[in-house]
């Protein structure tokens, strides 16, 4: 049987703001399997970036296990746990966060090489995945020089790049304009298919969640089979 490319399980997140007692997530359990696409909805405050954060290992849960392609990534030293998320996961967000001063193809490279790839090789990487997303003829513009979707799949590229098993996207479509918006996900959507990677997407696009392999919900600090309604 296929493993999960990320299992968490128990997964609880608590905060204490002026002596109280914020209860955000309390003990979710998600699997995703390699190549599946999962839509992440849920209201404002519910706990999304909470889950995205732990789940990428940015962000250590009150408790729970977060397993990246089997491995326990809080039960790893830092050293391990910071390759385990550069080798195994890639992050969206909503706002791209490119670098002005690097090209796209610099950009899409950087974190190649930070993984130690060699700069030859990083290079036709990123340019093998910019070029995938249709941005082959953009390579040597700088982010300014880029639409806001042109951008966003630069950003795409970039957590790909070094082809991990988990893609996470945090509302990866929220600053654009609904067109530019289902563009952009038809991208993401196509990558994921062509590297493999399970990718979890938070989104209140209910549209584009329902193109999703499936759709789960975050209420009450649980994830719930989704309604198929706005939440």
């Amino acid at each position: 049987m296929t493993e999960p490319a990320l299992s968490l399980r128990g997964l609880t997140r608590t905060y204490e703001t002026e002596g109280e007692r914020l209860e955000i997530l309390t003990g979710v359990d998600l699997d995703l399997m390699p190549g599946e696409l999962v839509g992440l909805v849920g209201p404002s405050g519910s706990g999304k970036s909470s889950l995205l954060h732990a789940a990428a290992l940015l962000e250590r849960p009150t408790d729970g296990t977060v397993l990246v392609t089997g491995r326990d990534g809080f039960g790893l030293g830092e050293r391990d746990r910071t390759a385990l998320r550069r080798n195994e996961i890639g992050f969206v967000y909503q706002f791209h966060h490119l670098l002005a001063e690097l090209n796209a193809l610099e950009n899409v490279t950087l974190p190649a090489r930070v993984a130690g790839m060699p700069d030859k090789a990083a290079e036709t990487a990123a340019a093998e995945r910019l070029t995938a997303l249709g941005l082959g003829e953009r390579l040597r513009h700088r982010p300014g020089q880029l639409s806001g979707g042109e951008q966003q799949r630069v950003a795409i590229a970039r957590a790909l790049v070094n082809q991990p098993s988990v893609l996470l996207a945090d509302e990866p479509t929220g600053n654009l304009d609904p067109a530019t918006s289902d563009q952009v996900f038809d991208a993401l959507k196509a990558a994921c298919r062509d590297t493999g990677a399970a990718a979890l997407v938070a989104t209140h696009n209910i549209d584009l969640a329902g193109r999703m392999d499936r759709v789960v919900t975050l209420r009450d600090g649980h994830v719930v089979p989704w309604s198929g309604q706005a939440e």
